[in-house]
């Protein structure tokens, strides 16, 4: 584990409390949602969410819950940089921001929040 002060710099995202509580509010709302929209399409599937499991564990600090937080809202929005229906380019502007984060906080993911993530999609994949 890193520490937190660690992370000051590097975070691409700072913590901002009102951010934080729009980004998490879209996340709430959406990401559930999006994941089942998207499964089998998106192949950094299980990384977001790993991503969402270590976003809401409250032992992740919380300057690494907003860089997972903003990169998560990122994926559940449908209007991005490059919308989501262009085919073969919809998504590749959300795995960008999601493997940025990702690497930016890899420390605090852990193994059981990708446990947890493969649980999820295995539940969601017919067999």
């Amino acid at each position: 584990m890193t520490d937190e002060s660690d992370l000051a710099g590097r975070a691409p995202v700072p913590y901002n409390p009102d951010k934080f509580a729009r980004d998490k509010a879209r996340v709430e709302n959406g990401f559930w949602r999006k994941m089942r929209r998207t499964l089998g399409r998106v192949p950094f599937l299980e990384d977001a969410v790993a991503a969402w499991y270590c976003a809401f564990d409250p032992a992740t600090p919380m300057q690494v819950r907003a860089t997972l937080m903003a990169a998560l809202a990122y994926f559940v929005i449908p209007t991005d940089m490059l919308p989501d229906i262009v085919p073969m380019l919809g998504f590749t502007d959300d795995a960008a921001v999601i493997a940025a984060a990702i690497r930016t906080v890899a420390p605090y993911i852990t193994s059981e929040h990708r446990r947890k993530a493969r649980a999820v999609l295995d539940e969601q994949t017919p067999d």
